[in-house]
């Protein structure tokens, strides 16, 4: 069906449009009251759009649209596929996938408090997203040293009676695995700690000081002193929000600013009146994007994974359709939410104050992005140069070996674009062809030869697949004879792409057809690129090569034992805590084991005797 056939038969309901390109990629996704009025105004009066839309408007060779119910359906799903095709012309998040959460598992007997990158609906509390890691692990840190919450793994329940492990000893968990504190205890410590996270911090002291008045009342000084000294740290804590109101109201404060194609939204959390934090985010964005749209997806994007939406937004600005966003957000919530557009007073005051903020981290962003853009650019050109290429590598594929005395011999190829790092073109492979011993030349080989062939095929049939994308310079991880190795295979192929190798003692850059290093010293920026990109590759290369380890350790005696399976393996674990005290056992001391039976003990007993080895 032709663009022309769809824009004549586009329906009058509510709904979401994606517009696409002559590769058939998704360039923009966009919600509509009615899509019939809203996508056809894009071909209509040309000259009255934005530079932006008649850009995107003149590579738009196809669309498809989804009807939803309501408008408020309409937004959540151009939310969703938003975030999922990342389109050029839209206003999203820059990197927001790797923004962390702090986890309380609520959905544990024993709760545990953690970083995690992602929330999902499995009963847990989540706090969040934040962007910066480091502020996350230190408030973690805060945590674990003020509540002795525990930080093992285990699946406890109540009445477990394990032996406590150094942490306790160390005074840094109450060791509910041991049967040390109750159920009961644990959660009202919890309780504190999803308190504390919320901003109320204040609201902890009362309890902590009773905690600690009855300890010194039993004369449980050493006790009284440490909870004494928690309740300092979260003093210090609370001298650091500000008040902005005395009403006790849940709000956020959001400001913005912007530069050419790059944003920033400060966002300051107010929790019972009490500024109790602050964050900042970063959106691409087109340098015609006007600000209500810039703040809207904003808006959009972040509430969609925020843990927690208060009743009343404050924003600088009016929004397009706010009454939308407001149904959508108190949908979110559960209750009613309000977008506010201060005028004059405190929340005005409040407002601007963010905005500053939002243009003083925008400053110091975009500085540094011009930094780091000129920094590569000098990098790849430096490269070019210096390699004899015919022009600076757009993309870079690098290869690395890894495997332990030949054992799960590993290979990653890792990739950069433009001078960064593209993760999702990232790959790794097993070695199938070298089982011998360790061969770091033909692993090598197998890899290249795996990765270009299916490649070259993929071109063939005309795919878009994961290895269509030829590079303009491979990197390998070695000297001379890892590229030899390499390049072998590459004429074998008939391939004309460069490859390169860098030796990892001296840093030096080995180029086909020469004895000598280039001239590329260690410290230029070029030299630096390819050192990150070889770091980079080693890192994933390792990282799986030890996953196949630990899964391949993991595996014991146990494993062989007709009638234990996982179940029974972790119970005989728990109860024994090694293979070796599970192998001196007695029938007897077998059966004591939750969920074995004598039967299944004698086989026990007699595999383990007629075994060698260990786990």
């Amino acid at each position: 069906m032709s663009l022309e056939h769809k824009l004549a038969t586009l329906p009058t309901r509510p709904g979401v449009y994606l517009m696409k390109n002559e590769a058939g990629e998704i360039i923009y996704v966009g919600k509509a009251k009615n899509l019939r009025n809203r996508v056809r105004s894009y071909f209509q009066r040309a000259k009255d759009h934005a530079p932006k839309v008649r850009v995107m408007v003149s590579h738009i060779t196809d669309l498809e649209y989804i009807v939803t119910d309501s408008e408020v359906e309409a937004l959540i799903l151009e939310n969703n596929l938003i975030k999922e095709h990342a389109p050029r012309y839209n206003v999203r998040l820059k990197d927001d996938k790797t923004y962390p959460y702090i986890k309380v598992t609520l959905n544990e007997h024993f709760p545990r408090v953690l970083l995690v990158r992602s929330r999902v609906n499995d009963g847990a509390r989540y706090f969040g997203p934040y962007t910066d890691v480091k502020a996350v692990r230190e408030t973690l840190d805060f945590l674990r040293a003020v509540f002795p919450v525990r930080t093992c793994r285990k699946d406890i329940k109540p009445g477990a009676s394990d032996r406590p492990c150094l942490n306790y000893h160390l005074g840094r968990c109450e060791a509910p695995c041991a049967g040390l504190i109750s159920k009961e205890a644990y959660g009202a410590m919890i309780d504190e700690v999803i308190a504390f996270l919320e901003g109320k911090v204040e609201h902890v002291i009362p309890k902590l000081t009773q905690k600690m008045q009855a300890a010194a009342d039993k004369l449980e000084y050493e006790k009284a002193a440490r909870i004494r000294d928690q309740i300092q740290a979260i003093q210090k804590m609370a001298e650091r929000q500000k008040i902005v109101a005395h009403h006790g109201e849940d709000q956020d404060f959001l400001g913005y600013a912007r530069v050419s194609d790059l944003a920033c939204v400060q966002v300051f959390f107010v929790r019972e009146g009490k500024v109790v934090g602050r964050d900042h985010f970063l959106l691409d964005c087109s340098t015609e994007e006007d600000e209500p749209e810039i703040l809207g997806a904003f808006i959009k994007q972040f509430y969609a994974q925020a843990a927690y939406i208060p009743k009343s937004i404050f924003l600088p600005l009016e929004l397009d359709e706010p009454e939308v966003l407001e149904s959508w957000l108190s949908d979110l919530r559960g209750s009613r939410v309000y977008l506010h557009v201060p005028k004059r007073g405190a929340k005005k005051a409040l407002v601007d104050m963010v905005m500053e903020n939002a243009n003083t981290v925008l400053q110091v962003a975009r500085s540094r992005e011009e930094r780091r853009e000129a920094d590569i650019a000098e990098a790849l050109q430096q490269l070019e140069e210096v390699l004899g290429l015919e022009a600076p590598p757009a993309r870079i594929e690098a290869y690395d070996i890894s495997n332990t005395q030949g054992k799960e011999i590993v290979a990653s190829m890792v990739v950069m674009i433009e001078g960064k790092l593209a993760g999702d073109e990232y790959r790794r492979f097993r070695i199938r062809e070298v089982q011998d011993g360790p061969n770091d030349y033909r692993s090598m080989q197998e890899v290249i030869g795996r990765r270009f062939r299916r490649g070259l095929q993929e071109r063939a049939d005309g795919e878009d697949g994961k290895f269509t994308a030829f590079p303009d310079l491979v990197l390998i991880d070695g000297g001379k004879g890892q590229l030899s190795a390499a390049i072998q295979v590459r004429d074998e192929l008939g391939l004309d792409i460069p490859f390169i190798s860098l030796a990892e003692r001296l840093e030096e850059v080995f180029v086909e057809g020469q004895s000598l290093p280039v001239n590329l010293p260690r410290n230029t920026k070029g030299s630096l690129l390819l050192q990150r990109l070889r770091d980079e590759a080693h890192r994933f290369a390792l990282t799986y090569h030890r996953n196949l380890r630990g899964k391949a350790s993991r595996s014991s005696v146990l494993d062989h034992i007709p009638g234990v399976g996982p179940k029974r393996k972790k119970a005989l674990l728990r109860h024994f805590g090694t293979v070796k005290a599970i192998r001196e056992a007695s029938v007897e001391d077998l059966c004591q084991v939750e969920g074995i039976n004598r039967k299944v003990a004698e086989e026990i007993y007699q595999h383990m005797h007629g075994a060698e080895g260990g786990a």
